[in-house]
């Protein structure tokens, strides 16, 4: 049986539709990516001891924060690899606290019990919240993942991955931020 001009018709639409729909989707979902070099999207967030952490700093009630560099981490319990980072960047946070460095890692965790239980197991030594949309302003959907932004609102690095905060370039890479 020969295919119809109808036929063809149909399945050049169905490929057409098909192609647009893979692109609207990729596109949504890469538009929002945050790289090195990008303003860091605008947030205020509560951390689970009180503070408030805001971006842009140049916001007036973000007093507290204001001139500091922030590592933002984003994480969920349920991550290997951020259970690994969690014991170095509590290090990192302690190194650098006193020098203009704040650690704000920010929990993807739908249950608030795995949440609690990460944190009363690991007691991290930075500033933690649990917040189920952020992550999508910066294009994050894959844990963990960190933004290095200065004080200005720059995104100055992104790592992709878990990472050793303890590591010796990357403690000199955030001292050299700090000069």
């Amino acid at each position: 049986m020969q295919p119809t001009k109808i036929d063809r018709y149909l399945r050049i639409a169905i490929c057409a539709l098909t192609v647009a729909l893979v692109f609207a989707i990729y596109s949504g979902i890469h538009e929002h990516v945050v790289m090195a070099g990008d303003s860091a999207p605008g947030f205020t967030i509560t951390a689970d001891n009180g503070s408030v952490v805001t971006l842009p700093q140049s916001w007036p009630w973000a007093p507290k924060f204001t001139g500091k560099l922030l590592v933002l981490n984003f994480w969920a319990s349920w991550c290997p690899p951020c259970v690994e980072e969690t014991p170095s960047l509590s290090r990192l946070a302690s190194e650098f606290a006193s020098k203009g460095v704040v650690v704000l890692a920010v929990s993807v965790d739908h249950d608030p019990k795995a949440y609690n239980a990460f944190l009363q197991k690991f007691q991290p030594a930075f500033l933690t919240a649990r917040d189920l949309t952020l992550h999508e302003k910066y294009g994050t959907y894959m844990y963990p993942e960190t933004y290095v932004i200065s004080p200005d609102g720059k995104v100055l690095q992104k790592f992709a991955e878990g990472e050793d905060w303890s590591d010796p370039k990357i403690t000199r890479y955030i001292a050299s931020l700090l000069e």
